[in-house]
């Protein structure tokens, strides 16, 4: 118990503990990983074996040698580049009007807000669908961004709104002595101080329109609009076996973009999250 104590305190305890924690959190990806390069009598294999006997690149091979597969991600980069614009458009200045600006039903309008964030996308997948459809927007790029934007923008205004209250209102008013307007005093002065709040919003609405399954299987039917996470139904057959190894590879390949932009941004992520903690 005294050797427990002395290594806790030395902080060996605390570095055991996240270890453990961490491979708990990296283990599935470790599993993908592994599954995608098995021969496939070791994926069906029972018990599994959690090292492979052999690597083999028959899966990786047959998913370079998809045609499709390159059109799914231009399509998801399209879908969550559109979303992350179009929220950030619509967004920014409805949270800075919610922060400084005195209107009537601006509690009513935070509260419909927040609440917005417990509806699932599959609640309200069905009336998009009709509306889309009769709109013709079905099997289309807009389609989806619309689709997701709508998800998007309670959040995006969750996390912008905070910032904006953190920065102080007498910066808008003396740019409004100066000569701005309302727009003007939000485009040139407080929009560039909520730089690292957008950038946390913008990423985080790049991987939910990235991620979106519900959009992309009930708005698409077509290669041609369909997403990379649509597009993963398609090594699933409900007549046969599903082709684990392929599946695992496309799931790696789906992946690495949004972890290389999570990697590349933590640093904008974790300030824009803790900024605008101060003041609610």
């Amino acid at each position: 118990m005294k050797v427990f104590k002395s290594w806790w305190k030395r902080g060996y305890g605390l570095t055991l503990l996240s270890i453990l924690m961490l491979s708990v959190f990296l283990f599935p990806i470790y599993w993908m990983l592994a599954t995608s390069v098995r021969p496939v009598p070791e994926i069906l294999a029972y018990p599994p074996q959690i090292f492979p006997s052999r690597i083999d690149w028959t899966s990786w091979e047959r998913i370079f040698n998809t045609p499709a597969i390159p059109r799914y991600f231009l399509n998801s980069a399209i879908v969550g580049l559109g979303t992350t614009l179009l929220s950030l458009a619509l967004a920014t200045p409805a949270a800075y009007a919610l922060a400084h600006l005195a209107f009537r039903g601006k509690p009513l309008l935070v509260l419909i807000g927040l609440s917005s964030l417990m509806f699932p996308a599959i609640m309200v997948a069905t009336p998009l669908f009709v509306i889309f459809s009769r709109l013709g927007l079905t099997d289309s790029h807009l389609g989806l961004i619309l689709a997701n934007t709508a998800l998007a923008l309670p959040f995006v205004m969750v996390v912008l709104r905070p910032f904006f209250l953190t920065l102080p209102s007498q910066l808008a008013e003396a740019a409004k002595i100066d000569g701005c307007g309302e727009w003007g005093a939000f485009l040139r002065v407080m929009l560039p101080l909520a730089t690292p709040a957008i950038a946390t919003a913008s990423i985080f609405t790049f991987l939910f329109g990235w991620n979106d399954l519900v959009f992309a299987l009930s708005l698409t039917s077509s290669d041609a609009y369909r997403p990379v996470t649509a597009g993963l139904w398609r090594f699933v057959d409900p007549n046969a076996m599903p082709q684990w190894g392929q599946i695992m590879a496309f799931s790696t390949l789906a992946m690495l973009p949004p972890l290389i932009v999570f990697l590349m941004a933590q640093r904008h992520v974790i300030s824009g999250l803790t900024a605008g903690g101060i003041k609610q």
